[in-house]
């Protein structure tokens, strides 16, 4: 088949913006800058919530960057067609490999090979559900290229041929990768030096130390009868902690039996 327009890859502005970049070749990477990739049929999702508050903040001020790549441009024949019908049979339509490998590889100009260097993620529902450990691990990388899936999925070669990551939001579907996206970069931005006016506050969240987050009171001291607990309001912080810490054991485990039995065994020294 023979295309009717060459293929745009869009254009690239270093100048700090609200609105993803779309990548082209050349110079695509904001020096120093982490860098967000994102492959989908929806660029116009982005930057969605990444564009307010604290995300939105470090965007406009260049402390990382969100780049979109739309699959369409990658397409096939005249309607740009980017998938087909599941070989063997059965419902739904699979995301082709040329298309998907096209991208990839025009998302994967200027950035490193390694892996640990710039990960290279698609979102699928039998992936290894997302957790902190894991946003640590993108944060402490130059970059990240996500692929957002559609349909029934991706042609599991060009996932093989490109030794894709695959990752889960949770245990359940939704109909495209783009929301999973934005609430992955989100918890991963956060951890980007500068970005928190108050880098010690991740310290304390829920899931940093393997536990639950201790429950947290403000003003006013009494309200509808509720008076904050009398240990947070007594100054001595060598007992705070210890309250919080109880507090945070006793949450995680109730709530979370699995994240318990994780963090004792961690805790005990028998391994993760």
């Amino acid at each position: 088949m023979t295309e009717d327009r060459p293929r745009s890859h869009g254009r690239l502005s270093i100048t700090a913006s609200l609105r993803p970049r779309e990548l082209m070749a050349g110079n695509d990477r904001l020096r120093g800058a982490w860098v967000a990739r994102i492959i989908t049929l929806f660029p116009e999702a982005f930057p969605g919530t990444l564009g307010l508050s604290l995300t939105g903040r470090a965007l406009k001020h260049g402390l990382w960057q969100l780049q979109t790549i739309h699959l369409r441009d990658f397409g096939i024949g005249k309607h740009r067609n980017v998938d087909d019908t599941p070989a063997g049979g059965g419902a739904g339509m699979v995301l082709r490999p040329d298309v998907v490998g096209a991208a990839l590889d025009q998302a994967a100009i200027g950035t490193p090979p390694d892996r640990a260097r710039w990960p290279v993620v698609y979102l699928s529902p039998r992936g290894r559900v997302f957790d902190q450990a894991m946003a640590r691990r993108w944060a402490a990388a130059e970059g990240i290229t996500i692929l957002c899936g559609r349909f029934e999925g991706v042609d599991q070669r060009v996932l093989d041929h490109h030794a894709v990551e695959e990752v889960s939001l949770g245990d359940f579907v939704l109909t495209g990768g783009e929301i999973a996206a934005q609430a992955m970069i989100d918890a991963t931005v956060r951890l980007l030096p500068g970005v928190l006016g108050n880098a010690e506050s991740t310290r304390d969240e829920s899931h940093s130390a393997g536990l639950l987050e201790h429950p947290q009171y403000t003003r006013p001291a009494v309200w509808e009868g509720h008076e904050i607990p009398p240990v947070l309001m007594s100054g001595h912080h060598g007992e705070i902690a210890e309250w919080r810490r109880a507090q945070s054991e006793a949450l995680t485990r109730e709530r979370r039996p699995d994240l318990w039995e994780r963090y004792l065994r961690k805790r005990d020294g028998k391994g993760g």
